[in-house]
């Protein structure tokens, strides 16, 4: 049996050779003062998942980094020249932080870790060891003396009173490790308790007291923040830390910003939505659907459901985007005695919603389709061409649905459509352009902003002069209304034959897992569905991603499904996080600009034309004309302003950040860190 505590010294004792120190320059107040900082982190990259999400954070929230591939051959060797030089005969520093694998991942008497430690003492730079173990050269006990290494799955970890007051202050105060399978081992780590110079962030029971799991270790003029437990970008308990992470490591002021985005889009609203049939397996009225002639059914909500939305709404202070069908409503309200309660409530209650242009009757906007074949086709003229919506008719869904609403008092913004099954658009893989005719119509009726399908098309692109704006599916289907209906579809798709379902998910490994046994149909939904659905939704959430998610009306109706998916998102978040970070629920505008700006902003650090530095307490930030910079920085922070200064920014999980650029006569953004 091997002695895994006399491992963990033998270790130690190896990674405190490869740190014998070295000569350095002495660091001052006034040296650091006097240095121009740049802001971007050097992330030194072993391939480890740990490593990859810090980098993912870094990237997708608008930090701009170097990235050193430690097994790349022709990588860059890490001394003074690399780390820092002379501007305009100022010292400058070109990188404001360190994202290491470890507290030395070069290997025993490395001249690099030497150049880091000197250059990080020099100027005050922070590291961050994205993976290691608790021992006494990262300021931890080891685990034998009262701390623990093993599997992590399920620990019910906490924000210490110094995380509250420092980095971590955004969070409620709980950190779960993810447990989602009794299978399959999800995360390993070490805990250890602090020694002399390690305050402890974040912190989990062992036996009778609590070890460390992240925190600060303060020692030879240096700051490393440790963490003791390896993970990948979508754990959530990642997810909870990332920010804290990177607002310690760039010490709460850098380029790029966070938010934690949520919007539901209801599509369908006033039109009646087709029935799954669970004897059929497909949906009667819908395109192939085999035997389902005259067994047609519809879900559509009632005046009690449109009521229950409303006090849905206030009682958790968030708002649905209602995405509406006029002219579907008013084929209903014909064929059903002239009567309509459902639209008599909504329009009544109207100024409680968000409201959005879905097409007068949700017709295919696309080519003309041919139904008779499975797939569908796209018919053609004599000539062989391609058959379309002409651009009349696709402008009279958009103008009708926007007229009718004008008329019953309904607020709309006309640069937002969502087109019904996001037609129009390409459809691969039998429509694979968008309909030519389609930009033109969009640009008759001042159309902007596009809803596409973020399972088909995640990037935001052009549609003429629109662009899109990708929205996240839930999977909670149009075509069911009761939970019974959810379990069962749910399982047509992702049971195997032998557990009656279609086979799907074994004849496609690749995107989709089998069920391991069919779910119960009385309980499936609720106790298997909804919470694997509201962990995808809340990764959203966490991940900063302003993608809007998608239902149908006909998930308000009958059984209400949707309402125990938002309910766990909503309070869960509510739970993890402090009120100073709370969800922001945009429009869809409001997330196509967000998209727009980080594609821009993007691009300009890929060109290498983004200067951004701090020297002392000021910070100057150079973008391309016309590019909007994000930036994030501590509360009392100022904005130079032609004549005087101005708050910066938008408070938000205890910094200030916002898109920003010069101001009027200005060649750069000048903002004035608190003393």
């Amino acid at each position: 049996m091997v002695n895994k505590n006399r491992m963990n010294r033998i270790a130690a004792a190896m990674a405190a050779a490869a740190l014998v120190s070295v000569a350095v320059p002495a660091a001052t107040a006034q040296a650091a003062t006097a240095a121009r900082i740049d802001l971007k982190v050097l992330v030194v990259d072993d391939g480890g998942s740990s490593v990859e999400a810090i980098t993912a954070e870094l990237r997708d929230t608008g930090v701009p980094y170097t990235r050193v591939q430690l097994g790349s051959s022709g990588r860059p060797v890490i001394d003074a020249g690399f780390l820092s030089d002379t501007v305009d005969g100022r010292p400058r520093a070109k990188y404001q932080g360190v994202v290491l694998p470890n507290e030395n991942p070069f290997g025993e008497g490395s001249a690099e870790m030497a150049a880091l430690t000197a250059y990080e003492t020099t100027y005050g730079i922070r590291q961050v060891d994205a993976y290691t173990w608790a021992h006494p050269g990262v300021g931890l006990e080891y685990t034998d003396n009262g701390g623990y290494s093993g599997q992590l799955d399920g620990t019910q970890a906490a924000v210490t009173a110094a995380g509250k007051a420092g980095p971590f202050a955004y969070l409620g105060g709980q950190v779960a490790f993810e447990d989602n399978s009794a299978l399959v081992p999800e995360s390993y780590g070490f805990m250890g308790k602090p020694r002399t110079g390690y305050t402890s962030y974040l912190d989990a029971p062992v036996g009778s007291g609590r070890a460390s799991l992240v925190g600060e270790y303060t020692h030879d003029g240096r700051s490393e923040l440790v963490v003791t437990f390896g993970y990948n970008q979508y754990q959530q308990q990642f997810r909870l830390l990332a920010r804290g992470i990177v607002d310690w490591l760039t010490q709460g002021v850098h380029l790029g910003q966070s938010r934690s985005y949520f919007a539901v889009h209801v599509d369908d609203v006033f039109a009646p939505d087709a029935r799954w049939s669970k004897e059929l397996n497909c949906t009667p009225g819908d395109y192939a659907c085999a035997g389902g002639e005259g067994k047609e059914s519809t879900i559509r909500m009632t005046a009690a459901d449109a009521v229950y939305a409303a006090q849905w709404q206030q009682s958790k202070g968030f708002k649905l985007d209602m995405l509406f069908n006029a002219g579907a409503g008013e084929e209903w309200k014909t064929e059903n005695g002239g009567t309509d309660a459902l639209t008599a409530q909504l329009v009544a209650d109207r100024a409680k919603y968000r409201w959005m242009n879905h097409t007068y009757t949700h017709p295919f906007l696309g080519c003309v389709q041919d139904t008779t074949t499975t797939p569908w086709t796209c018919t053609k003229n004599a000539a062989g061409a391609v058959n379309w919506m002409s651009r009349a008719e696709i402008s009279a869904q958009i103008r009708d649905n926007n007229n009718w609403a004008a008329a019953k008092g309904i607020t709309t913004d006309r640069t937002e459509l969502v087109t019904g099954e996001h037609s129009g658009l390409k459809t691969l893989p039998q429509q694979g352009q968008d309909n030519p005719n389609l930009a033109g119509a969009l640009a008759d009726n001042g159309v902007k902003w596009a809803g596409s399908d973020n399972s088909r098309e995640p990037a935001q692109r052009a549609v003429g002069a629109a662009l899109t704006v990708p929205r996240h599916p839930m999977n909670v289907y149009y075509n069911t209304g009761t939970n019974a209906e959810m379990a069962d579809e749910y399982n047509w798709i992702y049971a195997s034959r032998a557990d009656g379902g279609s086979g799907i998910c074994e004849d496609n490994p690749a995107t989709s897992t089998c069920l391991p046994a069919a779910l119960d149909v009385n309980t499936g939904y609720l106790n298997y569905i909804v919470p694997q659905e509201a962990r995808t939704a809340l990764r959203h959430v966490l991940a900063n991603d302003p993608r809007p998610h998608y239902v149908h009306q006909s998930n308000l109706a009958e059984d209400r499904t949707l309402y125990p998916v938002l309910n766990q998102v909503l309070d869960t978040y509510r739970t993890l996080y402090a009120p100073s970070a709370p969800i922001v629920n945009q429009t869809m505008k409001e997330a196509g600009v967000e998209l727009g700006r980080r594609a821009a902003w993007d691009k300009a650090l890929a060109d290498g034309k983004v200067t951004a530095y701090r020297i002392g307490t000021a910070v100057t930030v150079k973008a391309p004309s016309g590019v909007v910079a994000p930036v994030t920085a501590p509360n009392g922070t100022k904005k130079q302003l032609l004549l005087g200064t101005a708050d910066f920014g938008t408070a938000y999980a205890g910094t200030r950040s916002t898109w920003t650029q010069p101001e009027l006569l200005q060649s750069a953004v000048t903002l004035k860190l608190p003393a």
